[in-house]
């Protein structure tokens, strides 16, 4: 049986819905994202204190999270503070919803 190769083209809202899926794909970011849910903002600095990880480790996970858009930092020097991107966060929910909007009932 001979195969053939399918391009995948892919929208830009799948694109999209993936890079927000990874970026919730681990449990230290969700928790990330609780806290800024909590907090108005947070600092990075702060999160050390209520995660029991190396800041060096929660930095890799908050560089996830802005790369995906979901978070904002903002540099105020020595620190930088984080708050959850709203609009993102919209976008992300719409695109959620209309994935799942007509599978499951």
């Amino acid at each position: 049986m001979e195969r053939t190769a399918v391009k995948l083209d892919y929208s830009l809202q799948e694109q999209q819905l993936a890079i927000f899926a990874k970026a919730l794909g681990h449990p230290v970011r969700i928790q990330i994202l609780k806290i800024l849910s909590e907090q108005a903002c947070c600092f990075n600095g702060d999160l050390t204190e209520i995660i029991p990880l190396a800041q060096s480790t929660i930095s890799q996970h908050l560089k996830s999270l802005k790369d995906a858009g979901l978070i904002q930092g903002k540099i105020m020097p020595p620190k930088i503070r984080y708050c959850l991107n709203k609009e993102a966060w919209s976008e992300a929910q719409q695109l959620f919803e209309s994935l799942f909007k007509n599978h499951i009932s």
